[in-house]
């Protein structure tokens, strides 16, 4: 099984490779839903949460506001790496043992991880090959506006992250998605096909 590590800038299109992806047969795990599983209300994480940033950040559910807390987060260093503290060894785990699960399962040619943050949690050496996605910043405040982030809230999310450049010096393959949705799925399908021919994914038993 190839294990492929997705990563790339906020808003940078990353869902949409992932999904493009899946439609082609990969497994996808995707570490924002997992991230959303640990927040469940009364698991040890959500706990953990609430103990270090307060109550005011649940909603009336007792489910946690991402957006609220992603409010005090951001703007604040010390407390984004609190929160990161928290939530990125559970999320590792999870999918690490998925990852575990479909290997033994021996019915995946490519399994994908979608994981916004590989490169600052070190994650990388866990993957056959990392692609990365990105765009330009004009292009991330667009996007993210078109979220309901003001330009203040975009650009804290932004520089919570590694430079783009950064992340895609560092993979083994790049996504450029300034342009339209078929020039995104063209690209995402040529290194999808890539990375099957370079790694020799096995054709899989009927």
């Amino acid at each position: 099984m190839i294990r492929v590590g997705l990563t790339g800038g906020i808003a940078a299109g990353k869902s949409t490779v992932a999904r493009r992806w899946q439609e082609a047969g990969a497994a996808l795990v995707d570490s924002d839903a997992l991230a959303h599983q640990t927040l469940a209300p009364d698991t040890p994480t959500w706990a953990d949460v609430v103990r270090v940033f307060g109550r005011d950040v649940l909603n009336p559910d007792r489910t946690i506001n991402r957006r609220r807390l992603g409010e005090i987060v951001f703007p604040d260093e010390s407390k984004r790496q609190q929160l990161n503290q928290i939530i990125h060894p559970a999320v590792r785990q999870m999918w690490t043992a998925e990852l575990a699960r479909l290997a033994r399962a021996g019915q995946t040619e490519i399994a994908v991880v979608c994981i916004p943050l590989l490169f600052e949690v070190a994650a990388e050496k866990e993957f056959d090959c990392v692609v990365a996605v990105g765009c330009s910043e004009p292009t991330q405040l667009a996007r993210l506006a078109a979220k309901g982030f003001d330009e203040t809230q975009a650009r804290a999310r932004i520089r919570a992250q590694l430079p783009v450049q950064t992340k895609l010096d560092r993979a083994d393959f790049v996504i450029w998605n300034d342009g339209s949705w078929p020039v995104l799925y063209r690209q995402a399908d040529i290194i999808w096909q890539t990375i099957k021919e370079t790694h020799h994914a096995p054709t899989q038993k009927a």
